[in-house]
């Protein structure tokens, strides 16, 4: 077979294979996920939005800046500016650095005033260093009842309302054996806000 004849076949054979791998993998392969996707967990594939009167307000996997004391606080944020999706990601900053051991003084300082805690109550670590993505929603049960009375006393509501509202909004260990107990800061927060109306 002469060689020119065999190297147009083979180009025939390559452009075929790309075309039909093309077609299955960018179209029918992603199709066919949506719509199993759409079809399951349709809240989940979309990204999880919280929606409160017929408006989104945030969604439960991405934290946002809560601030003032009716705000249960999530964990600080070195996305960006702070809590900024388009830059999610961690500081980078090591445990001999002193800018991370100056800020996490300052936190610590600025959470036990903030919540009114004697010198002797240990400050969640949660409660003083950023996730590895910045963009955390979750925060630990211990982080979440020490804030408790602050949040109460800032809604005028009784510190058992907000306790009762942190174990509504507490998600358990993964499977049952992963991970820790843990409190969603943004759907607490919009709850507690919904109830308040």
């Amino acid at each position: 077979m002469p060689i020119m004849r065999r190297i147009l076949i083979e180009l025939r054979v390559s452009l075929i294979a790309t075309l039909s791998l093309a077609v299955i993998l960018c179209g029918i392969y992603p199709v066919f996920i949506w719509a199993i996707a759409q079809g399951c967990f349709p809240g989940k594939a979309n990204g999880s939005l919280v929606v409160i009167d017929g408006m989104i307000r945030g969604s439960s996997l991405l934290s946002q800046n809560f601030a003032g004391a009716r705000y249960f606080h999530p964990r600080p944020s070195a996305a960006g500016a702070g809590y900024d999706a388009a830059s999610s990601g961690g500081s980078n900053l090591g445990p001999t650095s002193r800018k991370l051991v100056d800020a996490i003084q300052r936190r610590v300082t600025d959470y036990r005033r903030e919540n009114n805690l004697r010198a002797g109550v240990l400050v969640p670590a949660d409660a003083v260093t950023c996730s590895a993505s910045g963009l955390d929603p979750h925060i630990s049960l211990r982080n979440a009842l020490l804030q408790a009375s602050r949040v109460a006393r800032a809604r005028g509501l009784s510190e058992s309302d907000v306790r009762s509202q942190i174990e509504i909004c507490s998600e358990g260990r993964d499977l049952g054996i992963f991970g820790e107990p843990r409190v969603n800061v943004v759907t607490l927060n919009m709850a507690l806000d919904n109830r308040v109306r």
